[in-house]
Protein backbone atom coordinates (compact mmCIF):
# COMPACT_ATOMS: atom_id res chain seq x y z
CA UNK A 1 0.00 0.00 0.00
CA UNK A 2 2.77 2.43 0.91
CA UNK A 3 4.48 1.62 -2.37
CA UNK A 4 1.38 2.76 -4.29
CA UNK A 5 1.23 6.00 -2.29
CA UNK A 6 4.93 6.69 -2.86
CA UNK A 7 4.56 6.00 -6.59
CA UNK A 8 1.58 8.37 -6.81
CA UNK A 9 3.46 11.14 -4.96
CA UNK A 10 6.45 10.69 -7.26
CA UNK A 11 4.19 10.85 -10.34
CA UNK A 12 2.46 13.97 -9.00
CA UNK A 13 5.81 15.73 -8.54
CA UNK A 14 6.81 14.83 -12.11
CA UNK A 15 3.44 15.97 -13.35
CA UNK A 16 3.73 19.31 -11.53
CA UNK A 17 7.08 19.99 -13.21
CA UNK A 18 5.72 19.24 -16.69
CA UNK A 19 2.88 21.75 -17.13
CA UNK A 20 1.97 20.47 -20.59
CA UNK A 21 1.48 16.93 -19.29
CA UNK A 22 -0.46 18.34 -16.32
CA UNK A 23 -2.81 20.14 -18.69
CA UNK A 24 -3.18 16.97 -20.79
CA UNK A 25 -4.10 14.88 -17.75
CA UNK A 26 -6.49 17.57 -16.44
CA UNK A 27 -8.23 17.55 -19.83
CA UNK A 28 -8.46 13.73 -19.63
CA UNK A 29 -10.13 14.05 -16.23
CA UNK A 30 -12.54 16.70 -17.55
CA UNK A 31 -13.35 14.47 -20.53
CA UNK A 32 -14.28 11.61 -18.18
CA UNK A 33 -16.54 13.87 -16.11
CA UNK A 34 -18.24 15.41 -19.16
CA UNK A 35 -18.69 11.99 -20.77
CA UNK A 36 -20.53 10.79 -17.65
CA UNK A 37 -22.74 13.90 -17.75
CA UNK A 38 -23.49 13.37 -21.44
CA UNK A 39 -24.46 9.74 -20.82
CA UNK A 40 -26.78 10.87 -17.99
CA UNK A 41 -28.38 13.56 -20.19
CA UNK A 42 -28.76 11.02 -23.01
CA UNK A 43 -30.54 8.62 -20.65
CA UNK A 44 -32.80 11.47 -19.53
CA UNK A 45 -33.72 12.19 -23.16
CA UNK A 46 -34.36 8.57 -24.12
CA UNK A 47 -36.38 7.68 -21.01
CA UNK A 48 -38.18 11.06 -20.71
CA UNK A 49 -37.32 10.99 -17.00
CA UNK A 50 -35.40 13.61 -15.04
CA UNK A 51 -33.95 10.76 -13.01
CA UNK A 52 -33.56 7.63 -15.19
CA UNK A 53 -31.73 5.67 -12.48
CA UNK A 54 -32.65 5.68 -8.76
CA UNK A 55 -31.55 3.79 -5.67
CA UNK A 56 -34.12 2.25 -3.31
CA UNK A 57 -33.39 3.91 0.05
CA UNK A 58 -35.85 2.18 2.37
CA UNK A 59 -37.45 -1.19 2.98
CA UNK A 60 -40.98 -0.02 2.14
CA UNK A 61 -41.05 -2.05 -1.11
CA UNK A 62 -39.75 -5.33 0.30
CA UNK A 63 -39.86 -8.09 -0.85
CA UNK A 64 -40.14 -6.73 -4.42
CA UNK A 65 -37.18 -4.36 -3.99
CA UNK A 66 -34.59 -4.30 -1.25
CA UNK A 67 -32.76 -1.31 0.18
CA UNK A 68 -29.82 -0.65 -2.13
CA UNK A 69 -31.39 -1.94 -5.35
CA UNK A 70 -30.89 0.24 -8.41
CA UNK A 71 -34.02 0.86 -10.49
CA UNK A 72 -34.04 1.89 -14.14
CA UNK A 73 -36.96 4.17 -14.99
CA UNK A 74 -38.91 4.97 -18.10
CA UNK A 75 -41.40 7.83 -18.24
CA UNK A 76 -42.99 7.32 -21.65
CA UNK A 77 -46.53 8.55 -22.18
CA UNK A 78 -48.10 5.08 -21.87
CA UNK A 79 -50.95 4.97 -19.34
CA UNK A 80 -49.93 3.97 -15.83
CA UNK A 81 -51.82 0.94 -14.55
CA UNK A 82 -52.61 -0.53 -11.13
CA UNK A 83 -49.77 -2.76 -9.94
CA UNK A 84 -46.94 -0.90 -11.67
CA UNK A 85 -44.06 0.36 -9.56
CA UNK A 86 -43.52 4.09 -10.02
CA UNK A 87 -41.10 6.65 -8.68
CA UNK A 88 -42.70 9.95 -7.72
CA UNK A 89 -41.66 13.24 -6.23
CA UNK A 90 -43.68 15.17 -3.70
CA UNK A 91 -43.65 18.97 -3.62
CA UNK A 92 -41.11 20.33 -1.10
CA UNK A 93 -39.46 16.90 -0.65
CA UNK A 94 -36.01 16.30 -2.03
CA UNK A 95 -35.92 12.51 -2.25
CA UNK A 96 -38.20 10.63 -4.67
CA UNK A 97 -40.30 7.71 -3.43
CA UNK A 98 -40.57 4.23 -5.00
CA UNK A 99 -44.01 2.66 -4.48
CA UNK A 100 -46.67 0.61 -6.25
CA UNK A 101 -49.81 2.10 -7.85
CA UNK A 102 -52.91 0.92 -5.96
CA UNK A 103 -55.66 2.96 -7.66
CA UNK A 104 -55.95 4.89 -10.91
CA UNK A 105 -58.73 7.43 -11.50
CA UNK A 106 -59.13 8.60 -15.07
CA UNK A 107 -61.25 11.73 -15.30
CA UNK A 108 -63.43 12.69 -18.25
CA UNK A 109 -61.01 15.50 -19.19
CA UNK A 110 -58.19 12.95 -19.56
CA UNK A 111 -56.46 13.82 -16.31
CA UNK A 112 -55.18 10.83 -14.34
CA UNK A 113 -54.95 10.61 -10.55
CA UNK A 114 -52.97 7.88 -8.79
CA UNK A 115 -52.85 6.44 -5.29
CA UNK A 116 -49.69 4.59 -4.26
CA UNK A 117 -48.54 2.37 -1.40
CA UNK A 118 -45.33 0.64 -0.41
CA UNK A 119 -45.62 -3.17 -0.54
CA UNK A 120 -44.26 -3.38 3.01
CA UNK A 121 -46.46 -0.55 4.37
CA UNK A 122 -49.82 -1.03 6.10
CA UNK A 123 -51.51 2.08 4.68
CA UNK A 124 -51.51 4.01 1.43
CA UNK A 125 -49.24 7.01 0.80
CA UNK A 126 -51.71 9.83 1.47
CA UNK A 127 -49.76 10.60 4.65
CA UNK A 128 -46.61 11.11 2.54
CA UNK A 129 -48.21 13.41 -0.04
CA UNK A 130 -48.09 17.19 0.29
CA UNK A 131 -50.57 18.69 2.79
CA UNK A 132 -54.07 18.59 1.32
CA UNK A 133 -53.02 16.31 -1.56
CA UNK A 134 -55.04 13.08 -1.80
CA UNK A 135 -53.86 11.86 -5.22
CA UNK A 136 -50.73 12.01 -7.34
CA UNK A 137 -50.97 13.64 -10.73
CA UNK A 138 -49.14 12.39 -13.83
CA UNK A 139 -46.60 15.23 -13.55
CA UNK A 140 -45.57 13.97 -10.07
CA UNK A 141 -44.34 10.71 -11.62
CA UNK A 142 -40.62 10.54 -12.50
CA UNK A 143 -41.03 7.16 -14.17
CA UNK A 144 -42.02 3.55 -13.84
CA UNK A 145 -39.53 0.83 -12.89
CA UNK A 146 -38.51 -1.21 -15.94
CA UNK A 147 -35.38 -2.94 -14.60
CA UNK A 148 -33.34 -3.50 -11.48
CA UNK A 149 -29.83 -4.30 -10.29
CA UNK A 150 -29.90 -5.92 -6.87
CA UNK A 151 -27.90 -4.30 -4.04
CA UNK A 152 -25.50 -2.38 -6.34
CA UNK A 153 -26.89 0.89 -4.96
CA UNK A 154 -25.59 0.12 -1.47
CA UNK A 155 -22.43 1.95 -2.54
CA UNK A 156 -24.51 5.12 -3.00
CA UNK A 157 -26.22 4.67 0.36
CA UNK A 158 -22.88 4.18 2.15
CA UNK A 159 -21.36 7.23 0.44
CA UNK A 160 -24.38 9.35 1.43
CA UNK A 161 -24.24 8.08 5.02
CA UNK A 162 -20.51 8.88 5.24
CA UNK A 163 -19.88 12.03 3.13
CA UNK A 164 -16.19 12.20 4.08
CA UNK A 165 -15.69 8.80 2.45
CA UNK A 166 -17.25 10.14 -0.76
CA UNK A 167 -14.73 13.00 -0.95
CA UNK A 168 -11.80 10.69 -0.16
CA UNK A 169 -12.80 8.22 -2.90
CA UNK A 170 -13.41 10.94 -5.50
CA UNK A 171 -10.04 12.51 -4.64
CA UNK A 172 -8.26 9.17 -4.96
CA UNK A 173 -9.93 8.45 -8.31
CA UNK A 174 -9.02 11.94 -9.57
CA UNK A 175 -5.44 11.42 -8.41
CA UNK A 176 -5.18 8.12 -10.27
CA UNK A 177 -6.60 9.66 -13.44
CA UNK A 178 -4.15 12.57 -13.23
CA UNK A 179 -1.10 10.41 -12.57
CA UNK A 180 -1.94 7.61 -14.98
CA UNK A 181 0.44 7.59 -17.93
CA UNK A 182 -0.74 6.61 -21.37
CA UNK A 183 1.62 4.20 -23.05
CA UNK A 184 2.83 5.49 -26.43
Amino acid sequence: MMEIVETQIKELKKLWKNKRLLLHQALNLAMIVFSALMIWKGLMFVTKSESPVVVVLSGSMEPAFQRGDILFLNNQDNPIRVGEVVVFKIKDREIPIVHRVMKVHEKANGQVELLTKGDNNRVDDRGLYAPGQLWLKREDILGRAVGTLRYVGMVTIILNDYPALKYVLVSIMGLFVLTNKEES
